[in-house]
């Protein structure tokens, strides 16, 4: 008799202790599984937009004259000379002299670049 009490008293204080466990342990689970999905976030989306960020800096700040640049409007020129935020480029086929943002540039071939490549 005495053996039948502690496993009804054992299963009583497991079936309380899963009833516990459902109903307050969701929080650190709940936490657990937003830090991961931030995490996610972070790795899929900000990271990868950050180094997209310092590259294009870094294409921008080393600008020089004689870099031939196109602009986010489809302007094609070559650098003539270089301002704190703008550039002025020299436009084919008139040589239209235009001032332009440096934000403004998305892409750049230096004069290395354009050289031709020998086999």
């Amino acid at each position: 008799m005495v053996y039948c009490g502690l496993i009804r008293a054992d299963f009583m204080n497991m079936n309380h202790l899963l009833a516990m466990q459902m109903q307050g342990g969701g929080g650190l689970s709940f936490l657990l599984m937003m830090g991961l999905m931030i995490g996610v976030f972070y790795f899929l989306l900000i990271l990868p937009q950050q180094r997209r960020q310092k590259k294009w800096q870094t294409v921008v700040d080393a600008l020089k004259t004689g870099d031939k640049v196109t602009t986010s409007g489809g302007l094609r020129g070559t650098i003539v000379a270089l301002k704190d935020d703008a550039i002025h480029l020299r436009v084919p086929p008139d040589n239209l002299r235009l001032e332009v943002t440096k934000a403004s540039v998305v892409h750049v071939t230096t004069a290395e670049d354009e050289q031709p490549k020998t086999k």
